[in-house]
């Protein structure tokens, strides 16, 4: 992945000509350097949108990966005023700053909430403020863009796109008034390959130096940091939010390692392929009711050659002849395992000759957090209890029993083909591509 090129925008000198006092950072790391987020609980378009579940991963979670991720920042926040967002946030490894009443209102600026930040941590020299609604920013964004201000003597960056959009302005209704073309002569329309486009700001992130951020957002020598447009992502109505998963799980960060190739899958019967609840028929049978689309998700693992094991409990008990008929309709063994299932399974681990990484772990409750904790791969459905779910590595959007199996089979492959995708790129002599 690369960017495009990073231009500068000019000099923006202060209305009276004059200039703060530039202290020219050095590449030694010896200035602080923080990136913070600004997540405030009050979002008007989609409530608690900054911890909102996208893709698995709280929506801070995906910025605040690619910021650690970096090495670039001596300090990484959040600025709240929630306390599940502040919670969020410290999971994710970034420190939190409890802003103010005064800038936590509806009407409040982001420049009001960062100076007020600067004010209280006078250490920093250098902040990046990053948006939570960017979830495709990559670490190497953060890393050359920071590279202009610390090795070529920028004050401020901004993030921008490239649009080809023909702009036209806006008329009343009923004026008589004739709009006219603002970019364009509409006698000669370019075509897209013969147009340059414009660059517009997608938000993803602003970086300043301490000495002109007390003036405007945008101070001293100014360059921007083009990103490509795929990795261009803003969330802002509830319409976004299926155009960007899809989005970000196609471009998004999933962290340094290689996405991890599982082999094998445990999944427990109760609260996962079921909704965790046995029917008792009048003559004393035992019946669970089964998802179709979770046994064909099964069955997408299986074709893949990835084993897939079903867990029932001895806490939980399900008789014989109800796992026999689920290892007969799914095709998978199934086994008891104990308070601790780590204890049980570790042994079936060891003797397939895997390592954890290679395993995939599904559960639904406290007695399965080593095991989640523990996998490469692992998942919670939607309706897990909390300190389940933070034990996990990805969170389904549907209920034990409503198709969380199927979203996480879904979830395994597709790491796998990144893998692959990972693989093939190494592959490939771009000298001679």
């Amino acid at each position: 992945m690369a960017s495009r090129k990073r231009c500068p925008a000019g000099e923006n000198g202060e209305k009276d000509g004059s200039q703060p006092e530039r202290k020219h950072l050095r590449a030694d790391g010896k200035r602080h350097v923080a990136a913070l987020i600004l997540a405030r609980g009050g979002s008007k378009g989609i409530p608690l949108k900054n911890i909102k579940m996208l893709a698995g991963v709280p929506l801070l979670g995906w910025v605040l990966r690619a910021a650690v991720d970096s090495d670039m920042f001596d300090s990484v926040w959040v600025s709240t005023d929630h306390d599940e967002i502040e919670q969020v946030a410290k999971s994710w490894g970034a420190q939190v700053h409890r802003r103010s009443l005064e800038v936590s209102k509806d009407s409040s600026s982001s420049l009001e909430t960062i100076q007020e930040f600067m004010r209280l941590n006078p250490e920093i020299d250098v902040v990046c403020n990053i948006q939570a609604t960017s979830p495709c920013l990559h670490p190497f964004h953060l890393t050359e863009a920071l590279k202009m201000i610390t090795q070529q003597g920028f004050d401020s960056i901004f993030s921008v796109v490239r649009r080809h959009q023909f702009r036209w302005q806006e008329v009343k209704k009923g004026s008589g008034e004739v709009t006219k073309a603002f970019n364009l002569d509409p006698a000669h329309r370019p075509r897209r390959q013969d147009w340059d486009g414009e660059l517009c700001e997608n938000g993803s992130f602003y970086i300043y130096l301490k000495e002109f951020l007390f003036r405007s957002l945008q101070g001293g020598k100014v360059a921007y940091y083009e990103m490509l447009p795929e990795f261009s992502v803003d969330i802002d109505v509830d319409i976004d939010w299926p155009v960007a998963e899809q989005r970000v799980l196609r471009y998004g960060y999933f962290g340094r390692t290689t996405p991890e190739v599982v082999r094998l899958m445990f999944c427990n019967v109760s609260g996962c392929l079921t909704e965790g609840r046995i029917f008792l028929s009048k003559s004393g049978e035992e019946m669970v009711s089964i998802n179709t689309r979770d046994t064909t998700g099964i069955r997408m693992l299986q074709k893949e050659e990835i084993e897939v094991v079903l867990l029932t409990s001895k806490l939980d008990s399900v008789t014989q002849s109800l796992a026999d008929k689920l290892a007969e309709r799914t095709g998978c063994k199934v086994i008891s395992v104990g308070e601790e299932p780590l204890n049980d399974l570790r042994p079936m681990v060891e003797q397939r000759k895997l390592g954890w990484k290679d395993v995939a772990y599904m559960g639904s409750d406290t007695q399965d957090i080593s095991c989640l904790n523990l996998a490469g791969l692992s998942a919670v459905p939607g309706d897990a209890p909390v300190v389940v779910i933070n034990a996990a590595k990805y969170t389904c959007h549907s209920a034990g029993g409503m198709g969380a199996v199927r979203e996480f089979a879904e979830h395994i492959l597709l790491q796998k083909e990144k893998a692959k995708s990972q693989m093939e790129q190494q592959r490939i002599d771009r000298k001679n591509f």
